[in-house]
């Protein structure tokens, strides 16, 4: 049996992949909820919800002990609250973790794109670079996954470059990061220490199609 903390799982990303792992009879999901608004009440039979905060040390220590994986699906103060998990991940010999970042924090977007994605979202950079840093420098076995603008379609197609490489195109979709999440945590072997960046191939373009 894997164990499998879900943090921010009411994120999009996190809706498909708890859903993915929902009929895997080898997992059990603990999923973090911030807001109980948003606990929908058709949660799957393998998982447990637990209402809370990221960034409350006391709860993180507590959900932390005997997981294997921690998935973090975080937003708003994400520096903060790595430094947070990244504590109780330690203090209870806990080493798997999968976070997802954004695109553009190691300014690896080239081009017109590149300018459109800094001018939109970088006053968000800065705390999303920090995040990253702290899970590099944690010695704790890691994959970073810096996503494109993100889409609803139900489609998994996808590329993956590394950290440093110039990322490619403009979007992917959520059920394609998420396929991504699922195949480390049933394979944790794969992508350690791993910083990637997630896209759909020949999406290129000043900015995504959709904006």
């Amino acid at each position: 049996m894997t164990n499998v903390l879900v943090l921010g799982a009411n994120g999009q990303i996190a809706r498909w992949v708890i859903d993915m792992l929902s009929t895997q009879t080898d997992i059990k999901m603990t999923l973090l909820y911030r807001n109980p608004i948003k606990i929908k009440g058709n949660e799957p039979v393998n998982s447990e919800i637990i209402i809370g905060d990221a960034s409350d040390q006391k709860l993180m220590d507590q959900l932390m002990a005997g997981k294997d994986i921690v998935y973090a699906n975080l937003a708003g103060n994400v520096d903060e609250q790595m430094e947070v998990i990244t504590s109780a991940m330690k203090k209870n010999n806990v080493t798997r973790v999968i976070s997802i970042n954004t695109l553009g924090i190691y300014d690896e977007v080239p081009g017109a794109f590149g300018e459109w994605n800094n001018k939109t979202i970088g006053e968000y950079f800065p705390r999303y670079r920090k995040a990253a840093d702290i899970l590099e420098a944690s010695n704790l076995d890691y994959t970073i996954i810096r996503a494109a603008w993100l889409t609803d379609e139900n489609e998994v197609d996808y590329e993956v470059t590394q950290k440093d490489e110039p990322f490619k195109g403009t979007e992917v979709s959520r059920k394609s990061v998420a396929e991504q999440v699922v195949k480390i945590i049933n394979n944790p072997s794969q992508m350690i220490n791993k910083n990637i960046g997630l896209n759909k191939p020949d999406t290129n373009g000043s900015k995504p199609k959709f904006m």
